[in-house]
């Protein structure tokens, strides 16, 4: 049976994420929304999903609260289907294929990291989750959720671990 919405969940709407009586504008995947998650059709994938981690750049800002982990130059997460780690946090040196987590770019700086396809990943079914920075407003991301910089700081100090990510079917 589906857990009722409470006041500490995320809602994915048309008019962005409902959350502690805020709107916050933010984009989703160039492949919109999906029920059946695949590694790199770029879609976010509906349900819920819970937080289940948050990491953020030590050399460009403050931990954001005190559960959040630093990244480091050599933390990566595995998008391999094949590899025993998929859909984890990794370090380099790793010869599968991923992604880096410290990037040039701002997008990474703070990562919310839900537990799609997590911690038993189905090799294919996505990998890496997040809600992150966007590049800027209405540009879609890989299947995560992106924000305003001040918007997802804003968000990452009011939420706690098991904060659910709800991404409605038809987001209302």
């Amino acid at each position: 049976m589906a857990r009722a919405l409470g006041p500490m969940d995320m809602v994915l709407t048309r008019q962005g994420l409902r959350f502690a009586g805020r709107r916050l504008p933010c984009t989703i995947g160039r492949g919109g929304l999906t029920r059946n998650k695949a590694e790199g059709d770029g879609a976010t994938p509906i349900g819920s999903h819970e937080i289940v981690g948050m990491l953020y750049r030590p050399d460009r800002m403050t931990p954001p609260t005190d559960w959040a982990e630093p990244i480091g130059p050599g933390d990566l997460w595995s998008d391999a289907p094949g590899a025993v780690d998929y859909n984890h946090h990794i370090r380099a040196p790793y010869a599968d294929s991923h992604e880096a987590l410290r990037r040039a770019d701002p997008l990474y700086d703070l990562i919310l990291v839900t537990d799609w396809n997590w911690p038993d990943a189905e090799p294919g079914r996505g990998s890496a989750i997040f809600l992150h920075q966007w590049r800027r407003p209405g540009y879609p991301t890989e299947g995560c959720i992106a924000f305003s910089r001040r918007n997802l700081h804003w968000l990452a100090r009011q939420i706690a671990p098991g904060t659910r990510l709800v991404v409605p079917p038809l987001a209302d």
